[in-house]
């Protein structure tokens, strides 16, 4: 998946890609100004802590443009694409799992391998591979589902 001009911008600033990260070169800070001129959190960073705390098997729970990001008691964490429902699985029962992501500034290639659905206020996701469909009914789905929500409204 890569992100276009007409894009919520993946800096989570909440304005298109277009009118905020699209001209910033390589090194420099990305989207809008940061306390303490601190840099934006890249996505592959923002896995990286659900990762750490998926290991920790701690629930978390992060919004990031049009992605979400969030970990589970059972140490599972998902990379969720909001606009396209996909999904890619990062943890499994407090295992990191290797990501094919690419990121630039001025794009952002996921390898999504999962669709994702609330169905009976439960997660469910299909594996694009084998069509599979897996309910994950100990999820904090309520949470996920209003940070999906939230994103889809902006």
């Amino acid at each position: 998946m890569k992100i276009g001009r007409n894009d919520m911008c993946p800096c989570g600033s909440g304005k298109k890609f277009k009118r905020c990260c699209i001209n910033k070169q390589v090194g420099q800070d990305v989207g809008p100004a940061r306390a303490g001129g601190a840099a934006p959190p890249s996505l592959r960073g923002e896995i990286d802590k659900i990762q750490q705390a998926a290991e920790g098997k701690e629930i978390k729970l992060r919004e990031l443009g049009v992605f979400v990001l969030f970990s589970t008691a059972q140490g599972d964490a998902w990379l969720l694409e909001v606009s396209a429902a996909d999904g890619v699985q990062v943890a499994s029962r407090g295992e990191r799992i290797e990501v094919d992501i690419e990121e630039n500034p001025e794009t952002i290639a996921v390898n999504w391998t999962h669709i994702f659905a609330f169905r009976k206020k439960q997660f469910v996701v299909t594996s694009y591979k084998d069509k599979t469909e897996t309910v994950c009914p100990t999820y904090p789905s309520h949470t996920v589902f209003a940070a999906v929500n939230r994103i889809r409204r902006r």
